[in-house]
């Protein structure tokens, strides 16, 4: 038999070989979506409930991850839906659309009748239609316990013009997955990959879907040609001539009973067309081989469309597994790749252009400013990794690893010489490392809301929303801090297990209005504070000092004094540990 016969029989075998898979999954995740069918229609029918829009100003949105930010296509709105949060005792499922105005820095909730059930690891994407649609597809509903999951198969459309939600039914589309990709090329929405995970069992996909927007047809897409492995979590994106592009992604296998291996993807490949825009087309796999400064290997990185034909991906994690535990790193870091020139390149920050001004004027600073000079005509110099070890209150080591420019590496290792204005000028704001955050693009200015990040046992869930201008590079901007009291971690017990109910996956509204009672409360202790800090208090202030300084900075700006900016930090940990015992 010839290698093309073989290659042929070997591709026939591997399809058997996942299909008795996805029969072997879908058995034994018959019975967990059946218990979950019920706890989720019992939402729906209290959302039923609702008859009317009510739009209302309100804080920012609660800690959250796994959700969609998306950019509305004609005024100058963010739309966030849906996430998870987990506390460490329940997980917390929600449906809620919030929308953020970025001229007025504000937001507001939107409550509408019939929207989708409670979801997270969705998709969705934005086209102009009649006014702006946000098309959604797909996700996980996972039980308060985290141990079941229901995969969602449904495709749902909210028309912005008239704030109503629609679900729309045509056959033969995806199955139930969740951490799909999806992206809207030509008047097809384009869903790509994806997993579907029972109790025991799981299943990754490679399979491409295209639906029609102006048939409302689904068709499964039988490229020719070979193309990525199964994954989940990669980054689509699409080429203007609507050709798709795949990178990245994650994946596990089963080695041995109750040992699975996972592997981060890096290679990269092309879905192109062969025809001009119609059903029938005849699509084709090939593989890139692009040039540049490739992404260091990750999960759970976050990814967008940016300006001038290009894609962007931020942050994500690498975990490191070792035999009894899993050490994770995380970054903050952006890639671009240039479709155009098939060709990744790191995003290094220049630094406002106001500042350098300012040090090159006067007398006083005419040396600092023949230092700048000499620097600008260095050739730039490549990113740098920071690690950082950041320790847990129970001992546990966990590595925050951050790439930044060369340029803001040096400023960091200036800033010990210099004194404590000089200081603040150099250090940058910039979003922690975090993986699963929420990203979109609109007018050329990159979004990043909340994510998550992990010290040793213990998730921290973010609120924080960032941006920074694609076009000049030169600093991120605050639009939301991070509120440290909006930290909730509950250490596991087995009568916290026997009491999950369905206030649990709700939607995290009774838990956001007790929340804001706590801070309240917690408000008051710290004005009149009786407790001084004990031996074991000082222990874990020592151990994570430089942890809870990095957080202050992060949300006070670089003008905040040293003295005030580890003030600060000294509190928050206070608050912290006394919420911890």
């Amino acid at each position: 038999m010839g290698k093309k016969g073989k290659r042929e029989k070997k591709g026939k075998g591997a399809e058997k070989t996942a299909a008795k898979m996805e029969r072997k999954v879908s058995r034994r995740a018959k019975k967990e979506e059946e218990d979950l069918e019920a706890l989720i229609a019992e939402f729906q029918s209290l959302d039923a409930k609702k008859t009317q829009v009510i739009e209302s100003s309100c804080p920012p949105p609660s800690p959250r991850l796994n959700g969609s930010l998306s950019a509305h296509p004609e005024k100058d709105e963010l739309i966030l839906f849906g996430g998870e949060y987990f506390n460490g005792q329940k997980t917390y499922l929600y449906n809620d659309l919030y929308v953020y105005n970025i001229r007025k820095n504000s937001w507001s909730k939107v409550e509408i009748p019939n929207p989708p059930p409670r979801r997270c690891a969705h998709q969705a994407a934005v086209v102009p239609t009649a006014g702006g649609q946000l098309w959604v597809f797909g996700g996980e509903f996972a039980s308060p316990n985290g141990e079941q999951f229901y995969h969602y198969k449904d495709l749902w459309v909210l028309h912005l013009a008239t704030k109503t939600w629609e679900q729309i039914k045509a056959s033969g589309g995806p199955s139930g997955r969740s951490g799909h990709r999806m992206v809207a090329c030509k008047r097809q929405l384009m869903i790509f990959g994806g997993f579907h995970e029972s109790a025991r069992d799981y299943i990754y996909y490679n399979d491409v879907y295209a639906f029609n927007l102006e048939s409302f047809t689904w068709s499964k897409l039988a490229p020719s040609g070979i193309g990525p492995t199964p994954r989940s979590g990669c980054q689509m994106a699409t080429a203007p001539e609507g050709n798709i592009i795949i990178y990245g992604g994650y994946s596990k296998q089963r080695i041995k009973k109750d040992v699975d291996k996972g592997t981060l993807h890096t290679d990269m490949f092309l879905l192109k067309t062969e025809g001009a825009g119609k059903e029938e087309d005849k699509w084709a796999w090939s593989r890139l081989n692009p040039s540049g400064v490739k992404p260091t290997p990750r999960s759970g990185f976050s990814v967008a469309v940016g300006p001038n034909n290009r894609s962007l991906l931020f942050g994500g994690v690498h975990d490191e597994e070792e035999e009894e535990s899993i050490e994770g790193d995380f970054f903050n870091d952006i890639y671009f790749y240039d479709i155009g020139k098939n060709r990744w390149f790191p995003g290094q920050l220049k630094g406002p252009k106001s500042e350098k001004r300012k040090r090159r004027r006067g007398r006083q600073a005419e040396a600092e400013g023949a230092g700048d000079e000499e620097m600008e005509k260095q050739p730039p110099q490549g990113p740098v990794e920071i690690v950082k070890e950041v320790v847990a209150e129970d001992g546990t080591v966990m590595t925050i690893k951050q790439v930044i420019s060369g340029a803001a590496e040096e400023k960091e290792r200036s800033e010990s010489e210099e004194d404590e204005e000089d200081g603040a000028l150099s250090q940058q704001v910039e979003p922690c490392p975090r993986s699963n955050a929420m990203l979109t693009v609109k007018h050329g200015i990159l979004y990043v809301y909340g994510g998550m990040f992990e010290v040793g046992d213990r998730q921290f869930t973010l609120s924080d929303l960032y941006s920074i201008d694609l076009h000049k590079m030169e600093e991120w901007k605050v639009l939301v801090e991070m509120d440290p009291k909006a930290q909730e971690w509950l250490e596991e017990s087995e009568s916290d297990e026997e009491d999950d109910d369905i206030e649990g996956a709700e939607g995290g509204e009774e838990e956001e209005e007790s929340s804001e009672e706590e801070s309240e409360d917690e408000g008051g202790e710290e004005q009149h504070p009786s407790v001084q800090p004990d031996e074991k208090h000082t222990d874990y202030l020592s151990r994570t000092e430089q942890y809870w300084i990095k957080l202050a900075r992060t949300n006070m700006g670089p003008d905040a004094k040293e003295k005030k900016v580890v003030k600060v930090a000294h509190a928050m940990a206070k608050t912290f540990y006394e919420d911890s015992v």
